[in-house]
């Protein structure tokens, strides 16, 4: 929870970790509820998530469009945007895909484990983009920081594309199985 801690307001930073190899392993499907929990497993999370990925990956690219074409002012708008669908999408992943898969998983190691590296390796990833998202809030106030922002917002995009790529093809199979 430390990147929502970050996201909505406290400011301690906690050690990310890496994730080990992919699980074979799924969820049951049933109507109750993850063990000790009352979060239940929806039909539709992984097409909403996949769905949030494209949305976010359409904001990123619009931020940086403008950002390229020297629009300051919809560039921060964009990004704006973009923090607000950020915050959305993990607010709705780490509670009904990680709380989930983590209860529903815990009898299996391997794949409880994985799910506890993703979850948290997200947090060190959020921390960065938080902190990017923080540092450029005010960006439409100084164009001057265009040219650093840009820059910035490459390193960004590199870090999401491929963790994007990475829930998609090892983490939401888990849950979709």
């Amino acid at each position: 929870m430390f990147l929502f801690d970050r996201l909505f307001g406290k400011r301690e930073a906690a050690p990310a970790t890496a994730a080990g190899p992919p699980a074979p392993a799924a969820p049951p499907r049933q109507a109750t509820a993850a063990p000790g929990t009352s979060i239940h497993y929806h039909a539709g999370l992984i097409d909403k998530l996949t769905g949030d990925h494209r949305t976010l990956l359409r904001l990123f690219g619009d931020t940086q469009a403008a950002a390229l074409a020297g629009d300051v002012a919809l560039a921060a708008a964009r990004l704006e945007e973009f923090r607000a669908a950020l915050q959305d999408h993990l607010l709705t992943e780490n509670i009904r895909l990680y709380v989930y898969l983590e209860h529903t998983l815990a009898a299996d190691a391997q794949s409880h484990a994985l799910i506890h590296g993703f979850r948290h390796e997200m947090d060190g990833i959020g921390r960065a983009v938080v902190g990017f998202l923080d540092k450029y809030r005010d960006l439409a106030a100084h164009p001057e920081r265009a040219a650093e922002f840009a820059e910035d917002l490459a390193g960004i995009g590199k870090v999401l594309v491929e963790r994007i790529r990475r829930e998609e093809e090892t983490l939401y199979p888990l849950y979709a199985g």
